[in-house]
């Protein structure tokens, strides 16, 4: 109960069968407050928050960190969409 709570929740979103929509969110919360956000649309992080602000700034000068994450919907997102839409189809 007392103490400080610090989490990363990675996120595929889209909602057509082809994956053309679709998006790899960071979100990076503390205490359930999101303070920063990559979006592979935006293609950077966004600070919600003053030490969001500033560590998104931070982030977003190392373009290998960026390009990968960018990346992520390619590596991670597609791959797995498909594995998993297909499990669920198959089931149905």
């Amino acid at each position: 109960a007392d103490g400080y709570y610090e989490y990363t929740m990675f996120e595929c979103v889209y909602s057509t069968s082809d994956y053309s929509d679709m998006v790899y969110l960071a979100s990076l919360s503390f205490n359930k407050d999101v303070y920063a956000q990559f979006n592979s649309t935006v293609g950077k992080f966004v600070g919600y928050t003053e030490f969001g602000v500033m560590n998104a700034e931070h982030w977003n000068k190392d373009q290998a960190l960026v390009q990968g994450l960018k990346a992520a919907v390619d590596t991670i997102c597609r791959p797995n969409a498909q594995v998993l839409d297909s499990s669920v189809r198959d089931k149905a």
